[in-house]
């Protein structure tokens, strides 16, 4: 239902009284007498003000000098003399306020403004009059403010409202004859594909729209719910159970047919039906009440084979009872909490393959290099406690399976001296992980050197289908569970999925779509760089085909009442001369789960664990920041080395802004009097890196050192590859009381943000995306807002002021953020919900799968006709011929 449309009509319909106060040197083009005046209502919505003199273009005046008395309005100019003037006097109404800022919007002619762009120009019309101050706090006001774009075609200024995160309406204002009209979404992307070639002749553009698909599915309806699907699906599933006891049959003949390995698990053929169940399960609970709670399912185990019971339902009678209870409750009169631990405790996932295709993975010496950073280091934490809750969930099951976790990605043979020419090599730390290689390969052979995550779209499919043989033939079966990463590992995951019939999650990381702006609508001049075109068709197929996805933070899916989020941003968009997305991403489809990662504890812990503190490290630690010496790893030095140091790093690209905190830095001379500056991230040399992005960010750091002459104050040390060091490096930061700032435009999670304040390094991070939810601003550390760079240097001397004042200040942020981090951001409460996730979305595929396969084939479709079409546009890679393999 709209929201803010109604009252943006029922705004500009407004009828008042326009005076004509004068008329002044009559032109020819008009009957009217000078110095004439009549009073008459005008309502907006139905009669034009360019009517009155049609010839004129409608202007706005600040003030008449001719009429000092008049105070505002609206002032027309003759063509033919440009002398004569016209005015009207609406009593300083709101309606004419709202006519003077849509008129500032049309005077800046043909484009798409951005939210700020929209308050500015409002905020502009306040300021220059006293009397318009009133306009901040009204509904018009608060109709701009929920603006996330305005397109601007004169006379026409369409905007699409947000009312709430994942609502959205669209309007057209005529500024002109202040009319108004509410458009669908095609109608609106249909205008603004008009900003191109100023219209669009082809009636029949393909639109892609899911919602029919999806319209009897349920889905929360409020933005709060959004993130919580898990728990909206439990309350569906047993309210169906609660009401329509026929609706448990699915449970029953899920339970009945869970095997692994050709062995059936948790029941057997002796139970067939529903009453019979609860018949089993009552004799189940009397038996297993006669034994101690810690004996044994092999002393039991014969008994409750001839009731029906196989195993895992648990490794003792104590946790067989509660798994018999659970069900009992369920069958009984279920609610959420109960189905949701009962499902999240069957026996369904041994094996996990995890995709992550691009960049260079490994575990030493690859952070730093392109493509490959916070991804990597996500995915080697992730699978050590992923392994750990497996291992102790299946021995709590009751059974004697040893899960295996695949992390899938590319064989690179120019391996740059990492290990990411071998094809299989075991995680450390864990017993059955392996990261598992295979080759890009085409017609003519394998590629051999590394390619951007942008170029690898042409070889998805057939490193889908060789990575299939590779799992078939380490895992001898199927996994149970796969889980993509990014856009290119998602799509492979989709792929992997509809061939082995798996439950499958996506993790996105970092959408691209809202790092580049109108990087849709204007989608042809990033093609040659970035492929966009086949990244967001990859995105819309590997989004809708997932069985859950996982999110680190809120704002990754819904952004915040001010953002947009990363997946709403694909809830509607046009690729002009490719297709337009009608109903693509719904934010609010129950698959949206929130489970945030942590850091590993073993190497990042507070400064103040003295008893841990890797002080053999300090000695190589002291010559990064401080040697005097300027080489390929470190260039520039700190002159004063009392100061508390600023800290940051992060792979050297322009999404990360490390050059927007450098420059930042440089323009403050307050803040260069009272800190040092140390980044961390990309090479000393443009000559040294293979990737686009990161050879502009080197040139332009070496230009703002010379600008701002930052020797003696500033220290750039190249991508550090030692994560262990990296740990020692965040502490021995926080040793000189300083801070780590996260300057990005946008981060999709933030792990370095996690890791610095699990050091105890107090933290200032973007306030656009993840971080914005991780810190409690002013409490665990602080948000700023990278597109304000002067705000963000007051920000750090004020913080370095107050320490100045009062030394604790430091340390009660500091702790803070520790507290912050172990009640919200940990590895085992992660991998704890992930594994529920799966059992529970598990069952709900197995219910739901005939619902969803129309929604797939149609998904399949759009893969075949669009997505390989586009992919064949890309060139492939060449590899130096003296390397390539034939």
């Amino acid at each position: 239902m709209a929201v803010f449309v109604p009252i943006l009509i029922s705004l500009i319909d407004a009828c008042f009284t326009v005076s004509f106060v004068s008329y002044i040197n009559a032109s020819p083009s008009t009957s009217l007498p000078p110095h004439s005046s009549l009073a008459l209502p005008l309502c907006f919505s139905s009669l034009s003000l360019r009517s009155l003199l049609p010839a004129s273009p409608l202007l706005f005046c600040r003030s008449c000098p001719k009429l000092p008395q008049c105070g505002r309005g609206f002032r027309t100019r003759s063509p033919h003399t440009g002398t004569n003037s016209f005015l009207f006097s609406p009593g300083l109404s709101f309606s004419f306020s709202i006519c003077t800022c849509m008129s500032s919007y049309i005077a800046r002619g043909n484009g798409i403004l951005q939210p700020h762009q929209i308050i500015n120009e409002l905020e502009n019309v306040i300021e220059e009059d006293e009397k318009m101050k009133k306009l901040k706090d009204s509904p018009f006001s608060k109709v701009l403010q929920s603006a996330q774009e305005a397109i601007v075609l004169p006379p026409f200024v369409t905007l699409a409202l947000r009312p709430r995160p994942g609502v959205w309406e669209y309007v057209r204002v005529n500024v002109y004859e202040l009319s108004v009209d509410h458009l669908s979404v095609a109608e609106y992307l249909l205008f603004k594909e008009e900003l191109l070639d100023g219209e669009c002749n082809d009636n029949y553009v393909l639109e892609l729209d899911l919602e029919p698909f999806n319209a009897t599915f349920p889905r929360p309806t409020r933005s709060s719910s959004i993130g919580n699907g898990v728990q909206f699906l439990n309350r569906h599933l047993s309210s169906i159970m609660f009401r329509n006891k026929e609706s448990l049959e699915p449970l029953l003949d899920f339970l009945r047919t869970h095997k692994h390995d050709g062995h059936a698990m948790m029941l057997n053929d002796r139970i067939q039906s529903i009453p019979k169940l609860q018949s089993a399960l009552a004799k189940a609970e009397e038996c297993l009440s006669k034994f101690p709670p810690m004996t044994p399912y092999s002393e039991f185990e014969f008994e409750l084979q001839g009731m029906g019971f196989e195993r895992g339902w648990g490794d003792t009678a104590g946790r067989m009872s509660e798994m018999v209870h659970l069900l009992l409750e369920i069958l009984q009169a279920p609610d959420p909490s109960t189905l949701e631990t009962f499902l999240g405790r069957i026996p369904m996932v041994f094996n996990v393959v995890i995709v992550s295709p691009h960049g260079y993975f490994g575990q030493a010496n690859v952070l730093g290099l392109p493509d490959t950073g916070g991804q990597v280091v996500y995915i080697l934490d992730q699978v050590r406690a992923l392994e750990n809750e497996m291992l102790l969930r299946i021995q709590k099951q009751g059974l004697d399976v040893i899960p295996k976790i695949l992390i899938v990605t590319r064989l690179l043979p120019d391996a740059k001296g990492t290990t990411c020419n071998q094809r299989l090599e075991r995680v450390s730390g864990t017993e059955n992980t392996y990261i598992l290689r295979v080759p890009f390969r085409t017609k003519n052979g394998i590629l051999r050197k590394w390619i951007s995550r942008f170029d690898v779209w042409p070889y998805l499919e057939t490193f889908a289908e060789d990575a299939s043989n590779e799992i078939a033939a380490e895992l001898q079966g199927v996994p149970d569970l796969i889980i993509g990463n990014y856009s290119d590992g998602n799509l492979v995951a989709t792929l992997l999925s509809y061939k082995l019939g798996i439950t499958q999650c996506n993790i996105a990381h970092a959408l691209e779509k809202t790092k580049y702006p109108d990087s849709d609508i204007f989608w042809r001049s990033y093609e040659d760089k970035y492929h966009f075109s086949s990244q967001f068709t990859a995105d819309l197929i590997a989004m809708n085909n997932a069985d859950f996805i996982i999110t680190s933070t809120y704002q990754e899916i819904a952004g915040s009442q001010n953002n947009v989020g990363q997946y709403e941003s694909h809830t509607a968009f046009t690729l002009p001369g490719l297709y337009r997305v009608v109903h693509g991403v719904d934010v609010f489809d129950p698959k949206f789960n929130i489970v945030s990662p942590g850091a590993d504890l073993c190497i990042y812990f507070p400064y103040s664990d003295r008893e841990k503190r890797l002080t053999a490290l300090h000695g190589s630690i002291e010559e990064l920041i401080y040697g005097a010496e300027q080489n390929d790893e470190h260039i520039g030095f700190l002159g004063d080395r009392s100061k508390p140091t600023v800290f940051s790093m992060a792979r050297l690209d322009r999404v990360k802004n490390l050059t927007g905190l450098v420059e930042c830095y440089g323009k403050s001379t307050k803040l260069r009097e009272m800190v040092n500056l140390v980044v961390v991230g990309g090479y000393m040399d443009a000559k040294n890196s293979r990737d686009r992005e990161e050879m502009e960010e080197i040139e332009k750091m070496h230009d703002l050192i010379k600008k701002y002459d930052l020797n003696g104050q500033f220290r750039w040390i190249a991508a550090q590859m030692n994560r262990a060091r990296n740990g020692e490096l965040y502490r021995y930061i926080a040793d000189t009381r300083g801070v780590f700032v996260q300057p990005a435009f946008y981060e999709a999670f933030g792990l370095t943000v996690v890791e610095a304040m699990t050091c105890g390094l107090p933290t200032f991070a973007t306030c656009h995306g993840g971080p914005a939810e991780i810190i409690e601003h002013g409490v665990s550390g602080f948000h700023i807002d990278p597109y304000h760079p002067d705000q963000v240097a007051e920000n750090l001397i004020y913080f370095f002021g107050q320490c100045q004042k009062d030394p604790s200040h430091w340390e009660k942020i500091s702790g803070a953020g520790l507290k912050r981090i172990y009640e919200r951001y940990t590895w085992k409460i992660y991998s704890e919900r992930l594994l529920t996730l799966a059992g529970v979305y598990g069952f709900w595929k197995h219910v739901s799968k005939l619902e969803r396969r129309e929604e797939r084939r149609y998904l399949e479709m759009f893969y075949i006709l669009k997505y390989r079409s586009l992919v064949k546009n890309i060139p492939l890679a060449v590899d130096d011929s003296s390397t390539e393999l034939r």
